[in-house]
Parts: C-alpha cells; structure tokens; sequence
C-alpha cells in the first residue's frame, strides 16, 4: 500500500540480502522510537514549540481585552505593553495557593449579633514595594499605581524574573480632618513575598521604591464592591464609629487593603487603621 512516499517496517533491515528489495527509503520502528515528540510535530502543522507560542499569543491577547474592557469603566488606559505582565500574573496565579498572604497576628475581634465588625492585628516589620499616584480619581491611581507594581512583579526587576504574588496589595489614603475628602496623593504598595524579604530585588522603575514598613498593630473591617472616594469615606466612617476610643488610632492616614485586582467589580477590601506607636 502505497503511504505517500514512506514506508514502515518492524525490522531494522532486509537482513544482508542485496538480492532484495531496495531498503534505502524504509522508515524502521526503531528509527520512529528514536525520533522525539518536536522532531515527529515538526512535519505536521508547525512545531509543538510553535502551537503553544500561538496559543499563548492569543490567550495573552483575550486577557488585555477584558482589562482593557473593563479600565475603561474606570476611565483608565490599560497599554499594549501590559499584556505580558497581565498573562504572566495570570498564569503563575491559577488558584489562591500561590498567592502568599502577608502574615499577621490576630490580637482580638468584635462582633455584633454575628457580624464581624472588625478584627485586631499585629503586622510584622518588612519590605514593601511603593509607588505614589496622583491621578484625578482615586481609582484611576489605584489602577495605574497596580500596573506599575505588576510590571515590577512580573520581570521589571533587578532580577528580570517573577517574585510572586503576595496579598493584600494596600493603599494609603490622607483624608482632611472631618474625614469628608481624601487627597489626590494615592500610595500603592506590594509586600515582597517572604523569600524576597532579607535581599529585595530592585524595581527598575524609578517611580516605585523599597521601603521597610515597621511592625503595626491594624483594626481592620472588611467590605465588597468598587472601591472610590464615596465608598473609601464611607468605610472610615463606618469603622471610626466601632473603635472606642477612636483617638487610640491614626486619625488622617489610612490603608484600603485590596485582595482582588482594582478593576474587578465585586472587589474583596478592608479598611485598615493604624494604632497609634
């Protein structure tokens, strides 16, 4: 039967006999076996290597749409160039467990009729990737403030390599006195996952920073759902209203702690005060 040019036996030869047939354009089973899996993908449509390249391509493509989709909610630009850092989160994040959380001490709780108000907690010192925005809104700051920080995650370090995802990542806010208005200065920041912690890698980005944030104690409460100047003042006041005295805590500076990307719309959050040293 003719297979196109190739023929297969399960021999490695016509056994010396230059009588025979000519052998010279057989393909043995042994010469199969000894072909490896790129070398036989090679003559079909493109290389293994190749397909899943074009698959990753795409996949890469599919992502920034979706962000690109739903910043624009948020009047927020996301750049082409954002698209490895998007796939590569993506990818290095399939399911919580490689999500590392920053770890705390939990100190106390109170409840009321089987609502958590609100949890105490005792944060270590440790490194903490920073970059302050000044956006018009408070979440276009978040938003840019997070790609940044991505992109430093994702390879533009000194180490040119992923460093992992840590959770939450944190915002600080100032409010005025009365807690009605929150200022344009937005600080984004990113906890360096534990391995990372006694040799930070470099940002190359020189608008974000390493800073080393002392140990805290934090009230903290949460809540779901966009976050933004109205929902942030309300969540202040909210939790200023729980803590008794209020004056044990850090009256104009606070942290919005993020668990879910910024664009999301049902977003995981807590409101963090500071106790005071």
């Amino acid at each position: 039967m003719d297979r196109g040019g190739c023929q297969m036996s399960g021999g490695g030869g016509g056994g010396g006999d230059s009588s025979g047939p000519d052998n010279s354009g057989m393909i043995t089973l042994e010469d199969l076996e000894s072909l490896s899996e790129d070398q036989l993908s090679d003559s079909g449509n493109g290389s293994l290597e190749e397909r899943e390249t074009m698959q990753e391509e795409e996949e890469s493509g599919r992502l920034l749409h979706y962000w690109q989709d739903v910043a624009r909610g948020h009047q927020v630009e996301v750049a082409p160039e954002m698209a490895e850092p998007i796939q590569q989160l993506t990818t290095n994040n399939q399911g919580h467990s490689s999500r590392e959380h920053v770890p705390f001490t939990m100190l106390g709780r109170k409840e009321k009729c089987g609502e958590l108000q609100y949890e105490k907690r005792q944060y270590e010192k440790g490194h903490w990737a920073c970059t302050t925005m000044r956006e018009e809104t408070y979440e276009q700051s978040i938003c840019y403030g997070f790609m940044k920080i991505m992109r430093y995650i994702c390879q533009q370090n000194s180490l040119e390599g992923y460093l992992g995802m840590t959770l939450p990542i944190v915002t600080v806010v100032t409010t005025d006195e009365s807690h009605s208005t929150i200022s344009n200065d937005v600080r984004v920041a990113y906890c360096l996952p534990t391995e990372h912690q006694a040799q930070p890698p470099q940002p190359n980005d020189t608008d974000i920073t390493i800073e080393i944030w002392p140990a805290a104690t934090v009230y903290s409460r949460p809540f779901t759902g966009p976050t933004n100047e109205v929902t942030i003042i309300q969540q202040i006041n909210a939790m200023a209203e729980q803590l008794e005295p209020a004056g044990e805590c850090v009256n104009d500076s606070f942290m919005v702690a993020g668990y879910t990307n910024p664009a999301h719309v049902n977003r995981q959050n807590e409101i963090w005060f500071l106790e005071r040293p």
